[in-house]
């Protein structure tokens, strides 16, 4: 009879086990059967090489010794007395099997871009029984994974797989995540890790230094970018225009005022792709000309409107006035006059002022289309016997149409008649008509002289003396005389080379 059998055991692949059987009084042939076939006759079990009958013969121990279990230990074990036709109970060896070095695809580092979801899958291969995984980060076990195995050709192993969703929200760049597999055969488990690797277009930022400043000085421009992969390229423009001499992350220059409105632009490039950033500069600059008035000729009684713009940093002023008045007629950039008249007529300012930087102005013309008006001296001198002349000086926007000269009963526009000569040299501020006497009779002291001059829209007339001047002191009161009459022009001429 049995005084030991072989019982149910549960070993580790790899590990030594012995399966006991013990018959007293019994010293024939002893059979280990395995799966219902003999490994051999009595000790002899040279066809499995790491299969040892053990123990005393002679005190019917015939145990049986497996090294360095495999799975094809795996199986129904009996121990059998075949004279004694004594058969032990079937012993189940269960051999255990640890999944392999578990693998998460694409590890050690899992690089996916920013805003992406993150899919990790782990795989724990040819275990038996089939290898359970968990996701830990930070010593918290993740939930959620899926988990799925599929039995291997041998019927016995199983190969697991998990697969574990992140939101982009929930990762963040840096982080280890490990995959643990365990089962029987290595409850402590086995684990492998991936870091994730956050990819991201550049993020930039373009410092300017130092702001404001004024004109013509020097400014720093750095564009400091965080960049996964790093950055590969810089390029930097103005006012949409590539700046060719530049390739880094510093831009120094002279800045003008172009810098306010026309903005610098730094792009980043990385193998994602690009980031750009555009700053202007705070330069102070003084007033510059963004829309130049025009010079204007209107109708007397209509309105005349003169538009003026200027930009300048920091904000200016403007001031429209008449050259000549210190009255300000406007602080706009647009100057009306209602309802011209002859008077309105002349220049005019549009100043610009950017406090503690600069001024400019820009001088534009009113012209007046009225009828002629005449000025003359109303009294006029020559001398008895001598050549004499007499002037009148008209204004006259559009210019006069017809000037003629009338007494008597006579008429002289131009040429000559008699004694009478009649010239009309124009100026740029109007038009001057001489009457020319030849040989100054008396009669002529006690003439009247008309000056008449006529335009498309009307007409003036200036009625003139002749009078006569005598000796020295005559002389003195014709030159005065003279003097008054063309006081008109001595002024504008010495005015406009005064402003010139």
């Amino acid at each position: 009879m049995f005084s030991q059998q072989p019982q149910d055991l549960v070993v580790v692949a790899g590990q030594p086990v012995t399966l006991p059987c013990s018959l007293s009084s019994y010293h024939g042939v002893v059979l280990w059967i395995k799966d219902g076939l003999a490994l051999g006759v009595g000790r002899d079990l040279s066809g499995y090489p790491r299969y040892t009958v053990i123990g005393d013969h002679s005190s019917g121990e015939h145990h049986l010794r497996i090294q360095r279990v495999e799975l094809t230990d795996d199986a129904v074990f009996e121990c059998q007395a075949i004279q004694a036709a004594l058969r032990s109970r079937p012993a189940r060896l269960t051999v255990l099997v640890p999944p392999e070095d578990p693998v998460i695809s694409g590890g050690p580092v899992v690089s996916l871009r920013a805003g992406d979801p993150l899919n990790l899958t782990c795989h724990a291969n040819n275990a038996k029984p089939a290898a359970s995984i968990v996701w830990i980060r930070n010593g918290e076990v993740l939930n959620g994974a899926m988990y799925s195995k599929t039995l291997l050709r041998d019927g016995k192993r199983e190969s697991t797989v998990s697969t574990l969703y992140l939101s982009p929200s929930n990762i963040e760049t840096g982080q280890q995540i490990i995959c643990k597999a365990s089962n029987k055969a290595i409850p402590n488990g086995k684990q492998t890790s991936v870091t994730i690797d956050i990819q991201h277009l550049p993020l930039v930022n373009l410092s300017v230094e130092p702001q404001p400043i004024l004109e013509g000085n020097l400014v720093k421009f750095h564009c400091s970018a965080k960049a996964n992969p790093p950055v590969t390229l810089y390029r930097w423009a103005k006012g949409g225009s590539i700046i060719k001499e530049v390739s880094g992350d510093t831009y120094e220059v002279i800045v003008d005022h172009s810098f306010f409105t026309e903005p610098v632009s730094c792009e980043v490039t990385n193998p994602l792709g690009s980031t750009n950033i555009s700053r202007n500069v705070d330069v102070y600059f003084g007033p510059r000309m963004a829309a130049e008035p025009q010079s204007l000729q209107v109708d007397l009684g209509s309105d005349a409107v003169f538009n003026c713009a200027w930009t300048g940093n920091p904000s200016l002023t403007i001031v429209w006035m008449k050259r000549g008045s210190g009255v300000v007629l406007s602080n706009e950039n647009i100057l009306t006059l209602k309802a011209v008249r002859q008077e309105d007529a002349g220049k005019y300012v549009c100043r610009a002022v950017v406090p503690r930087v600069g001024a400019g102005e820009k001088e534009v013309s009113l012209t007046v289309n009225g009828p002629p008006t005449i000025s003359s001296t109303q009294t006029q001198q020559a001398l008895h016997g001598e050549k004499g002349q007499i002037k009148c000086f008209i204004r006259s926007t559009p210019p006069p149409d017809r000037i003629a000269w009338s007494w008597k009963e006579t008429v002289l526009e131009s040429g000559t008649s008699g004694r009478y000569t009649v010239e009309t040299v124009s100026t740029e501020e109007g038009v001057i008509s001489t009457l020319t006497m030849s040989n100054i009779v008396p009669a002529d002291f006690q003439t009247i002289y008309n000056c008449t001059a006529w335009n498309s829209f009307g007409s003036d007339t200036e009625i003139i003396r002749l009078k006569e001047q005598g000796g020295s002191q005559g002389s003195t009161g014709s030159s005065f005389l003279f003097f008054k009459s063309h006081v008109f022009f001595f002024f504008f001429f010495f005015t406009k080379s005064y402003h010139k």
